[in-house]
């Protein structure tokens, strides 16, 4: 009897020990899964696409790689967007490009030109997708500073955007600059009246009642004399705008020339919500009216 107490007696106290180490193995496990790090995600999709395109074919603004990495930055910081970035125009084409993973315009909801000059490497049937992809397909497009001093031989490139580069008459300068319209989102952070250190760039084939200038130059602080670069006769110089191109958003700003400008949280802040809004996540006017100074 004595010798079956013991035997039962060591049986339990084996299988004590077995629980006792299958318990240690089990915590020390956990421990471990813990000390690990966490197993990676699949990459979030976002709800909306930016292509950003900084081809340059006659001046390069020194501007054009930190406008593209600001605008990238936005998107991911936000979560609201992703971007793609190219020098080349490889991509705004709506045609397929099969198994090599390339995503054409039907991909993307916004076009960015940062700084982009001179004739772009497009043929007729990628200026026609793109016409398409903002007129037809409601998507937007955003043109940064340089934008405007490109595509001079395509004239449908003109009135999407709303003209083209005819000089900078004051060169970079301590720009005096009215808030036009403070309740549109890119510019509502403006107080009525400021100044900025930038290149205003002087428009052609460019008129008022085409679009809904945002922010202006002021015209009675300005110096005109001994300056043959100011073929504006109307002192009407146009410093940021909006404007419908049939169903997509367009918007266009002279700021950003410098580098130093996409250090400005201003700067930043007006084309972060001109992105929105070009993306159709906020509203604004794209209503004309007549200049300040001429309702006086």
């Amino acid at each position: 009897m004595r010798r079956l107490w013991n035997s039962s007696f060591c049986s339990l106290a084996l299988a004590g020990v077995a629980l006792v180490s299958v318990c240690g193995r089990v915590s020390a496990q956990a421990v471990d899964r813990e000390a690990l790090p966490p197993a990676p995600h699949a990459k979030q999709i976002h709800l909306k696409h930016v292509l950003v395109v900084g081809q340059t074919k006659g001046f390069e603004h020194d501007s054009v790689s930190i406008a593209m990495a600001s605008i990238f930055n936005m998107g991911k910081e936000s979560g609201l967007w992703d971007t793609m970035l190219r020098t080349d125009t490889e991509l705004l084409t709506k045609k397929d490009f099969k198994n090599n993973n390339a995503k054409n315009l039907n991909y993307f909801d916004l076009i960015v030109f940062t700084s982009t000059t001179g004739e772009l490497d497009m043929d007729e049937s990628q200026k026609k997708d793109m016409l398409s992809f903002i007129h037809d397909d409601g998507k937007g497009f955003i043109g940064v500073h340089a934008a405007l001093d490109t595509n001079y031989k395509w004239p449908e490139y003109g009135e999407m955007i709303g003209g083209w580069f005819d000089q900078h008459p004051w060169m970079t300068f301590m720009a005096p600059i009215v808030n036009e319209d403070p309740d549109f989102p890119a510019v509502r952070h403006f107080p009525k009246a400021f100044v900025k250190y930038d290149e205003i760039y002087q428009p052609k084939e460019w008129s008022r009642d085409k679009v809904n200038v945002l922010l202006s130059l002021d015209p009675s602080k300005l110096n005109y004399e001994n300056n043959p670069r100011i073929h504006r006769m109307d002192h009407d110089f146009p410093v940021a705008w909006s404007k419908m191109y049939g169903k997509g958003r367009v918007f266009y700003s002279t700021l950003g020339h410098t580098e130093e400008a996409w250090d400005d949280p201003d700067i930043r802040k007006m084309y972060f919500e001109a992105i929105k809004w070009a993306l159709g996540l906020t509203e604004g006017s794209v209503t004309s009216h007549p200049h300040p100074a001429q309702t006086h």
